[in-house]
């Protein structure tokens, strides 16, 4: 196959671009190099999502926003024509449910909110933290739902998920068998069940642009740049 044509999705809203503030890009330097990749494969739009974790990357709405402007600025000075903006992927930890009650969630697009949660298991209030977020108004995106090993063998979970109203956003280093050969199948049934709402890269360093790259013939990937009601196209 050719391959797949990532000026039709547009917008990548998974990444971590802003430096110095979690394990994504380390300098200014670096996140250059990685947005004027995502500019030469196609793409027209980021909407970067540092992490938030209240343990570890204690990051405020201040501390990204800052930032944003920072990078803006270089854009600018350096004459590279994106279209840049910010939000955050907030971890599933104990300091979630403070943040929904007082408001203080960075959104995007329609009010859209990106989280992820553990990778060792499934959190026990999951159900609570969703349920919360769409009474504050906030429509939840989960962020790479194929990387959590521990519904690998309970498929009818992401189904579930989806009947709450919860978006699945795919990692597209997924479809290469960056994580593992078990994530990649996974990943493969997920979009031949019709389940993933929106891509991103995940990108955390020029390296993971460079692989997805190496690998846009992928038929996975056709089929979802090619989704008309893909999420990344509205954004």
């Amino acid at each position: 196959m050719p391959p797949a044509d990532l000026s039709m999705v547009g917008v990548d809203f998974h990444s971590h671009l802003i430096p110095g503030i979690d394990d994504g890009s380390p300098d200014m330097e670096s996140t250059i190099v990685m947005i004027q990749k995502f500019k030469e494969m196609g793409y027209q739009k980021i909407i970067t999502t540092p992490h938030m974790m209240c343990d570890y990357y204690q990051n405020t709405p201040d501390k990204i926003l800052k930032g944003l402007d920072e990078v803006r600025e270089e854009l600018v000075k350096q004459n590279i024509n994106i279209e840049f903006f910010a939000a955050a992927e907030y971890n599933l930890d104990d300091g979630l449910s403070k943040l929904i009650k007082d408001k203080k969630i960075l959104t995007f697009g329609d009010n859209y909110v990106l989280f992820e949660l553990p990778f060792m298991s499934e959190p026990p209030n999951l159900q609570e933290i969703i349920f919360d977020l769409q009474m504050a108004g906030y429509k939840p995106i989960l962020a790479h739902p194929e990387r959590y090993s521990y519904w690998y063998r309970d498929f009818e979970k992401y189904e579930e998920l989806k009947t709450r109203g919860v978006l699945l956003q795919l990692n597209l280093l997924s479809l290469t068998g960056h994580y593992s050969p078990e994530t990649k199948k996974v990943a493969e049934k997920m979009v031949e069940a019709n389940l993933i709402d929106g891509i991103g890269t995940d990108c955390h360093r020029i390296e993971h642009l460079l692989q997805f790259e190496d690998n846009l013939k992928l038929k996975h990937l056709h089929q979802l740049v090619n989704q008309e009601n893909l999420l990344n196209k509205k954004l």
